[in-house]
């Protein structure tokens, strides 16, 4: 199974989902985040995926191109900008939309916002595990 996770900028939202993804997906899922465009790595995502002992540091704020979209199973679009403007899939990938609020839109204190951010993760966090459970049951 190979799970691609699509944002706007491949900077927050997709990254936490590749996040959790990588550390609940059973050995030998691939799992890879892209943006519509690159916009580089959010450091309160980072920082809020490290409380949860997940390291996303390493991961690259990446633009989505045609090997990914060829590579990937199942693709699920992370915002609606991402939705709308999601290129033609090749035959056989599967498309899933989780119509998330983009976190770094918060605004208010510093701890106002990372509470948002946490809230953020922790959503991601269940719908990847919901998802990767469904897939694997469909695997059998």
């Amino acid at each position: 199974m190979n799970l691609l996770f699509l944002c706007t900028g491949n900077s927050c939202r997709s990254q936490m989902a590749e996040g959790w993804a990588r550390h609940l997906a059973p050995d030998g899922w691939q799992v890879q985040s892209a943006g519509i465009e690159a916009h580089g790595k959010n450091p309160r995502a980072i920082a809020v995926m490290a409380d949860a002992g997940i390291d996303i540091s390493s991961q690259e704020s990446t633009r989505l191109n045609d090997s990914m979209l060829a590579a990937a199973d199942y693709l699920i679009t992370v915002c609606g900008h991402a939705d709308e403007h999601c290129p033609a899939l090749p035959a056989g990938i599967r498309k899933e939309h989780w119509p998330l609020s983009d976190p770094a839109k918060a605004s208010g204190s510093e701890a106002e916002i990372m509470t948002v951010f946490r809230a953020s993760r922790d959503d991601i966090r269940q719908r990847v595990a919901d998802l990767i459970g469904r897939l694997s049951a469909q695997a059998g």
